[in-house]
This record gives C-alpha cells, structure tokens and sequence, in this order.
C-alpha cells in the first residue's frame, strides 16, 4: 500500500500519468486542502447546499440539491467545464465534494482528491491489493470528520486524511489470501450514530452476505449481522431444509439509508442465483422455502447491529429479481394520516411502502412493468406469483422485465418539496427458457432479452410519480436505457445518462428535453451537483461500465441493428470525470 502526494511542482494524474504543476497552482491546492473543515453529523443530517457529501447527497437517499444557479432557464447552457482522464476498470463511482475539495474513487483503487472547480490532483492514494483478490465495481466512498472511508477489492476498509492522503486506520473485513472468501465490497458505507456501516456482496458464497458496524473513529469492528440466519436463529427453517454450508446468496452491493430520527439504517438484500434447491418445496413440517433474509429490507440499530424488524418484498426468487435497491423514506399520507414510510422497488418496479418504525405493510404501488406477479394481499403485502412466470421444464415463457431490470442500480430521486419520485427504467422483457438449458441461475433456465411487445426499438423511460397522490405524471420514453442515477434539483430540472453516451437535463414538471450532450462514453456512475468557485457544476464519471450496462450494450445492440445500428455505431472516448457548468 502506498500514497501518493503531490511533489513540488509535479502531480499525478489519476495515478496514471505525470504533469507539471505551476506552482501558483500547488498553492491553491494546498490552501484548499488546509481550508478543508470536519465534516460533522450535523453536516451529514442537513448537509451545505453548495456540498454533496455521501452517496445520494443527503441520509435519506433522495438526490436531490437545494441548488439552483442552472435551472430550465438556463440548463441551456450547459457546457463541459473540465474533464479528468481516469484509469480502466469497471466502477459505479460518486464523486463527493466538501469545501470544494472533490473526492473520487477511481477504479482498481485508486482515491483521488482534486480541486472541484478545475479537477487539478490534490493528492492520490494507490492501494495495494493483497494476493487473491479480484475486481470489484464500487458505489463510492464516505466522509466523517477528517476522514474518508473506502472500501478496497481486498475486503479492506481504509480511513484516510482529508487533507493529506495518510491511512489513519486499516480495517479486514475478509481474508481474501486464502481464496475461500468470495466476498466483495459494492456499496457505498454510511456513517450512521459514529459507526460506518458497510454491506457485503456474497453472491454465490456459501453462507452468504453480512453487514457490519465499525467504530468510525478507530476502525473497530463492533458488530456483523449476517443476511442468511444462522442455526437456530429466527428465519433458520425457511431454506427448504438446506444446511447452512449449502445457503447462498442474500448480499448487500446497494448502499442503505438513515433515519436519525427513528435511529434506523435501512438495507435492501439481493436473492440467491443458486434457486434450483428452492424451487419445489420439501413440505416438511415448519420448513418453508422462503429464503430469508433475501429480497428484504433490513431496520437495524447503527450502534448494535440489532434487527428491529424486516420485511420480505419476494419470497424464493425464481427470477434474480432483486429488492435490494435504495429505501427512501418520507412522510406520505395513508388513509388520511401522515406517515413516515419507507418506500423501496425491486427489478420490477412494483413498489412497496412500509411503516418506518414498524415495517408496517401499508400498500403496492405498480409502475407497469411486470408480469411476474399476479396480485399483492393489501393487507400483508405477500405477492401471489404468475404461475405463467415460473421456471418450468418443458416450455419457455416471456417473462417481464429482464433479470436485469426493470429498474437496477440506476436509482431513483425525489424532490423533497413536491413528493415526486423521478424512476429510470430499463423497458425490456426475456424469453424465460426451460430449466436445465443453461443460464446464471442453478435451475438453468435460460434468459434471453426481447422487447416489450409493442414497444420495440424503446429500451428507455424515465417516470415522474406524485408519491402524495400515486399519480403518473409524465413518462419520457427513448431508444437507450439508462445508466445512471437521476439527481433532481431545485432549479427545476433532472439529470441522468443513457447508454447511448447521452446525458441529458429535463423539466421536472413535464419531462421535456432541456440540453443534452454526447458525454463520449457509457456515462455509468451517479452523478452530483455542487458549488465551488462561485459556480453550480455537474459532474459525472464515464467509460467504467458496470456487468449491467455490458449486457444491456449487447442486448440493446442485437435489437437496434447491429453492428450497423446506432449502438453499433458508438466509439468510446475513456474513462473520465465530466464536469459540466455554465460559462
């Protein structure tokens, strides 16, 4: 392991290249990074307009910012103000800015800290990776105090100086030395109550995922809750009577919420890929198939780890229809009164709404895009599954959305003022194959991507829901999917990628087109909004693609023509950082 610093008048650019500085530049630099404040809990739970400082900008995992300097009269405008040549890899970063110092984590591992109104290196820390371990696309990093934490490919978590790139503390989650692990860090952490709280993927390890709980100032592990109980435990006799060697599955790759009120984090939890052992239940007494803690969302204490309660959106997934996504809550109105809830939707779009406190089922609410399955209990929100969508051995069927979405990584905003939920969408359907054919599920059946009926040649929607009323408002449709997260703003406009290298501003109010810009590359990553140098920028990362857009680039290509179609057309520039203002 080593970090690198800015030598006097030399910088390295994303770890990568050598340039020279001028020295009025190095300056700057190091007046910003002394100029760097702590950032405290109170900045996490209302953060500084002009600051993104976590993963959707603020606890409750909105994306959305009080800024509004570019707005519809203005968006315009836009240019590209400076862009920052990064490494290869495959990466899903968030860009975090405080006192107008950006932090970044690269791929391979790789943290950076540049000035945010030029991209000018800070300083750069290259981790080195223990032997064994592998890839791993990241969400991103947090930032506490004079801290920020980064999760590593060989399940490490790192604290680091604001201000100068110095490890302050080193954390194993996982020996990956030994190759029996598996484990791997996707999530972003959350600094919840001085803990940093920090899911594990799991997703063909035995005994599957956990989530854990370290001392934020020294980097102590104090609790690990694991997503696939335990002998004995609660939820034990759901795995259709498999030992716990034999259970796999459960991960946490999806960064959670906080309520600092209820003092509640808030994880969603993936299905198994190894369904096969689940699909025929034994019908042994007490044993169910189930599968729990999978597809669930999970309200644990920050400080302890201790499960308050949970909810399981999709009992036994035949289909890798994850529930594990963002879990926003917000205080709706339900039979006349309002409540805080917690509103989350897997691949499907089929929205699920819960008491906060409680985990309450409160109601469904449905985007239109499934037929998965059939009817939801209003009562206990249990869904009956279309038996027309079950893996069968005999006969194929089209089964809708795509095991990859519906709706995935690429999460949703809301504008806390107006309750209106912006969903990017992937409309795609599959041919669900007989089992036994080959596919990434234990049952082998096979998942061929096709259009919706009636809608070929449109991959792309992107929804705008009053969540007071569960009225649509709007739905923009186009050729390319999504591949970004949606970031609203209070000037009245959205932000977010498509595949096809666009990344576009709309009209929160009518879904209109405002600007629009080729970013060069697949723009796959969240993007950000935030002040420095008396300029409201917007800044995403391009040409690291996620397994997720690479399957849709071919699925999506194969349906447009081909090599000779628009996809096919497609040159890709590179990694990098693309920040964009007004002149």
């Amino acid at each position: 392991m080593k970090s690198v610093k800015r030598a006097a008048g030399i910088g390295i650019l994303a770890g990568l290249t050598l340039t020279t500085i001028p020295a009025i530049a190095q300056d700057q630099g190091e007046a910003l990074l002394q100029a760097l404040t702590p950032v405290t809990d109170a900045m996490l739970s209302n953060p500084p307009a002009q600051d993104w400082l976590m993963w959707r900008r603020t606890l409750d995992a909105y994306g959305f910012s009080p800024l509004d300097q570019i707005n519809k009269g203005n968006v315009a405008d836009l240019n590209e103000a400076f862009r920052v040549p990064l490494g290869p890899g495959s990466s899903t970063p968030t860009p975090l800015v405080h006192d107008g110092v950006m932090f970044l984590l690269n791929a391979n591992d790789t943290l950076m800290a540049m000035d945010a109104s030029s991209g000018e290196l800070l300083w750069s820390y290259k981790h080195t990776l223990a032997e064994g371990a592998g890839p791993s696309s990241k969400f991103g990093i947090a930032l506490h105090g004079n801290k920020v934490i980064m999760p590593t490919n060989d399940m490490r978590m790192l604290a680091l100086d604001t201000k100068t790139g110095d490890i302050i503390w080193n954390h194993a989650v996982a020996d990956v030395s030994t190759g029996r692990s598996g484990h791997t860090l996707r999530a972003t952490p959350i600094i919840a109550n001085g803990m940093v709280i920090q899911g594990v993927n799991a997703t063909m390890v035995p005994e599957g995922g956990f989530i854990i709980g370290l001392d934020v100032e020294t980097g102590e592990e104090a609790w690990r809750f694991y997503t696939i109980p335990r002998p004995g435990e609660p939820g034990d006799m759901t795995w259709n009577g498999l030992e716990l060697a034999l259970r796999s599955g459960g991960s946490v790759w999806m960064p959670p919420s906080y309520d600092t009120e209820l003092d509640l984090v808030y994880f969603g939890t993936a299905p198994t890929y190894d369904t096969a052992p689940l699909l025929n239940p034994t019908g042994a007494p007490g044993v169910t198939s189930d599968a729990l803690y999978t597809n669930s969302t999970l309200a644990l204490r920050p400080k302890t780890g201790e499960l308050v309660w949970h909810f399981q959106h999709v009992a036994n997934d035949q289909w890798d229809l994850d529930w594990t996504y963002e879990r926003q809550p917000v205080y709706l109105p339900v039979n006349g009164d309002m409540r805080k809830v917690i509103i989350t939707a897997g691949k499907m779009a089929l929205y699920d709404v819960l008491d906060a406190a409680t985990g309450e089922y409160l109601y469904s609410m449905d985007m239109g895009l499934q037929n998965v399955v059939k009817s939801v209990d209003p009562v206990t929100g249990v869904k009956t599954m279309n038996p027309n969508a079950t893996p069968s051995a005999e006969i194929s069927q089209l089964v809708c959305p795509f095991a990859a979405g519906g709706r995935n990584w690429q999460v949703s905003s809301i504008n806390p003022d107006s309750k209106i939920l912006f969903l990017p969408i992937t409309q795609m359907c599959m041919n669900g194959g007989p089992t036994g054919q080959g596919g990434i599920l234990s049952t082998g059946a096979s998942l061929i991507p096709t259009p919706v009926p009636g809608r070929e040649g449109e991959f792309g929607r992107l929804q705008a829901v009053d969540l007071e009323t569960r009225e649509l408002l709007w739905d923009f449709r186009e050729m390319a999917p999504p591949t970004t997260a949606i970031v609203a703003t209070a000037g009245g406009v959205i932000f977010g990628g498509t595949l096809d290298h666009q990344f576009k501003a709309l009209d929160e109010s009518t879904g209109e087109v405002l600007w629009q810009t080729s970013t060069g590359d697949i723009p796959a990553s969240f993007p950000i909004t935030y002040m420095a140098g008396g300029k409201q920028h917007v800044a995403l990362v391009i040409g690291q693609p996620t397994i997720h857009a690479g399957t849709f680039m071919g699925a999506v290509t194969a349906m447009t023509g081909g090599a000779e179609g628009p996809m096919g057309k497609l040159q890709n520039s590179g990694a990098a950082l693309v920040v964009y203002a007004l002149d």
